[in-house]
C-alpha cells in the first residue's frame, strides 16, 4: 500500500465485503517504514481483528516483491492471494478459488482471477488499455494453458497455495515484474496453473505519462526475467524441455522485443515509400518480402481482431451475469491498437533505458486518477456508461 492513501479506506471495504467466513481470513496490509501518511491513516482505522497491518523495514530493494515476501514470512493461511491497491475484486472470488483448489489435481498451484478495468469509459486511453486486458484474459493466457508452456502471471489477484511459495522461497525481490518471474519458476517445478471465473476490477490508467511509467516496468521486468533465467541457458532449456522454451521466448522476450523493434521496421516502411530506396528494398529479398507483407496485412489484422473479440467476450460475460457494465462502443477502439503499440515502443525504450541505469528502480504509479475525473464533474455512472 505505498503511498495509496487516496484509495486504502476502499479498498479495506471491499474486503470487508467479500463474501468467506471472517474467522478463516487474515489480511495482512504491507506498508512502508518512509510512507508515514499512510501508516498514520491506517493507524487511526478501527480495523477488524482479522487486519493486520505490517510495516516493512526500510532496505534496498524498495519494491513490491521483498515487501510481499516480508508479509509471507507471517501470513498464516493455506492459500495466499495479492490485490493490488486500487482493486476491487468481485465478492465470491475467494470461495471460487478454493473450490477450484479442491476440484483441481495437486499439480494446480496458482488460481488466477481474471483482471479488467472499471473505468474503461473514462477516455480513449483507458479504452484502449481495457482491449489489451480483454484479449490477454479472455483468449490469450486460455490458450496458452491449453498448450502447456509456461504463463506469465498477472501482478494481482493469483491465489497461491502457500506451500508453493515457500518451496520456490515467494518473489525475486529484485524484479520489478515479480509474477512473470514467478510463473516461470512455477512451470520449472512442473507445476500448473488455472483461471477462474471470476474478476477483479482495476484502475486503467487515463494519463499518458503515468501508464508509460507502469508499462515501463512492466516491460522492463520481462527483460530482467528473460536476462535471470538465461545465465545458464543449456540448462534452462533442459529444464522447459523444447516446447516450454519455445514459449518462454514468445512470451518473456517477445513482450519487450517486438515494441523495440517496432519502430525500426515502421521507419524503414516510410523511408521506403516516401524514397523507394534501393537498399532497403535490397533488405526484403523474394519469400522475404511476400513473408514480412503477410506479416504486415494479415498479422496485424488478427492482432486487432483479437483485441475486438477479446472485448466481446468480456461486455457479453458482464451482461449475462448483470456484473461491471461494459458498453459495446469499447469494441470499435480496437481500430486503435497501432496507436497503443507506439505508446508500448515508447515504454519499451524507456525499459531499456532503465534496465542499464537503474535495473531495481520501482517507478510508482499512481492511483486515484478516476476519482479526479469524478471531481472535476463526470460521475462513476457516467464513466461506467
Amino acid at each position: 500500500m505505498y503511498k495509496e492513501k487516496e484509495v486504502l479506506l476502499q479498498l479495506i471495504e471491499r474486503i470487508r465485503k467479500m463474501d468467506y467466513p471472517k474467522y478463516k481470513m487474515d489480511v495482512r496490509i504491507l506498508l512502508e517504514q518512509d510512507d508515514t501518511e499512510t501508516i498514520a491513516l491506517v493507524k487511526s482505522l478501527h480495523l477488524p481483528p482479522y487486519f493486520t497491518p505490517l510495516v516493512v523495514p526500510a532496505s534496498k530493494p524498495q519494491t513490491k516483491p521483498k515487501a510481499c515476501n516480508y508479509g509471507l514470512l507471517q501470513a498464516r493461511g493455506e492459500y495466499v492471494v495479492i490485490y493490488d491497491a486500487e482493486d476491487r475484486p468481485e465478492p465470491d472470488q475467494l470461495k471460487k478459488a478454493c473450490l477450484a483448489f479442491k476440484k483441481l489435481p495437486p499439480a494446480y498451484v496458482c488460481v488466477q482471477a481474471k483482471l479488467n478495468y472499471f473505468n474503461s469509459q473514462q477516455n480513449t486511453l483507458t479504452k484502449m488499455f481495457t482491449q489489451e486486458y480483454s484479449m490477454w484474459f479472455e483468449m490469450l493466457l486460455v490458450g496458452i494453458m491449453q498448450v502447456d508452456v509456461p504463463i506469465p502471471l498477472g501482478g494481482t489477484s493469483n491465489h497461491f497455495k502457500m506451500s508453493f511459495l515457500r518451496q520456490v522461497g515467494g518473489w525475486d525481490p529484485f524484479n520489478v515484474t515479480e509474477d512473470a518471474d514467478l510463473g516461470i519458476r512455477l512451470y520449472k517445478y512442473r507445476y500448473k496453473t488455472a483461471i477462474i471465473d471470476s474478476r477483479t476490477w482495476e484502475e486503467a490508467n487515463s494519463k499518458v505519462g503515468n501508464w508509460i511509467r507502469q508499462r515501463s516496468r512492466w516491460i522492463k521486468g520481462y527483460m530482467q526475467t528473460f536476462f535471470v533465467h538465461m545465465r545458464h541457458p543449456i540448462r534452462f532449456v533442459r529444464q522447459l524441455g523444447f516446447k516450454g522454451f519455445l514459449g518462454y521466448l514468445a512470451m518473456i522476450f517477445g513482450t519487450p522485443f517486438l515494441p523495440l523493434i517496432n519502430p525500426i521496421f515502421w521507419g524503414l516502411m516510410l523511408y521506403w515509400l516516401l524514397t523507394q530506396a534501393a537498399w532497403v528494398q535490397a533488405l526484403f529479398p523474394g519469400l522475404l518480402y511476400y513473408v514480412a507483407l503477410v506479416q504486415l496485412v494479415i498479422g496485424n489484422f488478427l492482432f486487432i481482431y483479437m483485441n475486438m473479440v477479446g472485448t466481446y467476450y468480456v461486455i457479453r460475460d458482464c451482461a449475462l451475469k448483470k456484473r461491471q457494465p461494459f458498453s459495446y462502443n469499447l469494441i470499435h477502439y480496437g481500430l486503435l491498437t497501432p496507436v497503443y503499440w507506439v505508446l508500448m515502443s515508447i515504454a519499451a525504450y524507456k525499459a531499456l533505458g532503465q534496465l542499464i541505469s537503474k535495473p531495481y528502480y520501482w517507478e510508482k504509479t499512481l492511483h486515484g486518477l478516476d476519482q479526479q475525473t469524478a471531481a472535476d464533474g463526470t460521475s462513476d455512472a457516467e464513466q461506467e456508461r
